[in-house]
């Protein structure tokens, strides 16, 4: 018998390529906060094609890696390295209408914010939110101890998908799933994943209907390149797709994620030797990659919203396409159903 896990998103959940309204504010109860007025570090967006992030600012012709954007778009965590090849890792913040850059500390691990923006991973490192910033590094311990990883995600009900470094490319990705409050022992993901070598960098969408990550395979487009898998209608994962000749190229390519608002992929790439870049491209080539029988997209005032996995339910009922006045925005709620792995 097939076991299902429920899980309720109780907001608008940001769908890659969906192109919601302008800026970004951070909405709290009882606050008011100003719209960013120069959102993504005052860059215009790219298009399908991918351009160097913020060039001069945070893309320089040293190395720049883990570039990653707080939820409410506030704020973006990078490590960057000077002429010096001494690596800091810095934050860019919206502050009184402009982005102020300051350096929090050495290298450390890879950073990436939880869904609700309450915990900075550091591979098998954390932070926590505190009401002054954040804490000091914590270990996750216990069931992560063996693991050298590189990179950890965790989509909105906690799960985490994490790589680890293994020896001469043997590394592979393994799951952890928060379950009753309960962490699950690691177990290794799917063989769709799972295949190739080098495996390494997942990033698991918020609603975990989609997973990114890199590897290589000799079909590849040369080193290391970025793929996707999406999530099927029975919980298992779809064959790897290469994202593209667009993304990967003979270089390296990798450490993949999608901004918190779901309309840009970033990714890294090796420029030459000892510069690494950050890019960004619109996220609908992933809209574009996913198999048809997943689902469509519905238009709203508020935006596209992919329908995906099997949704029980969803109110209040979401316009067709076709709808002459479709309604304004709201939040809703979808409950998502996925068969336990």
């Amino acid at each position: 018998m097939i076991k299902y896990i429920l899980f309720t998103v109780a907001a608008l959940l940001p769908v890659a390529g969906s192109h919601a309204s302008g800026n970004s504010a951070h909405e709290m109860p009882g606050t008011l906060v100003a719209p960013i007025a120069e959102p993504y570090l005052g860059q215009k967006p790219p298009g399908l094609i991918p351009e160097a992030f913020a060039p001069g600012l945070v893309t320089t012709e040293n190395w720049e890696y883990g570039g990653v954007f707080s939820p409410d778009m506030r704020e973006y965590y990078l490590l960057k390295s000077d002429e010096n090849e001494q690596t800091a890792f810095v934050v860019f913040q919206y502050k009184d209408g402009s982005w102020q850059e300051s350096r929090i500390s050495g290298r450390v691990g890879q950073p990436v914010i939880s869904p609700d923006g309450q915990i900075m991973h550091l591979g098998k490192r954390y932070k926590q939110r505190t009401a002054t910033g954040w804490s000091e590094i914590m270990d996750l311990g216990g069931k992560f101890d063996d693991f050298r990883i590189m990179r950890l995600t965790a989509s909105a009900t906690g799960t985490y998908y994490f790589d680890e470094v293994g020896s001469d490319g043997d590394g592979q990705i393994r799951y952890s799933r928060l379950v009753d409050g309960e962490r699950e022992e690691p177990r290794l993901a799917s063989p769709a994943i799972n295949s190739g070598t080098w495996l390494a960098h997942p990033f698991i969408a918020p609603d975990e209907s989609y997973i990114l990550w890199d590897r290589r395979r000799e079909e590849g487009f040369g080193s290391s390149d970025i793929y996707i898998s999406f999530r099927q209608k029975d919980g298992s994962w779809g064959s790897a797709i290469n994202l593209g000749d667009k993304i990967n190229t003979d270089a390296w390519e990798a450490a993949a994620s999608v901004t918190p608002d779901g309309k840009y992929l970033f990714f890294h790439r090796t420029v030459s030797e000892g510069n690494v870049d950050i890019f960004w491209v619109d996220a609908q080539l992933i809209e574009d990659l996913k198999p048809k029988h997943l689902g469509r997209v519905v238009k709203c005032t508020s935006g596209r919203i992919a329908l995906v996995g099997q949704v029980a339910s969803c109110a209040p009922p979401l316009q067709s396409p076709e709808t002459r006045h479709p309604p304004k925005y709201y939040q809703f709620r979808q409950i998502y159903l996925w068969p336990s792995p």
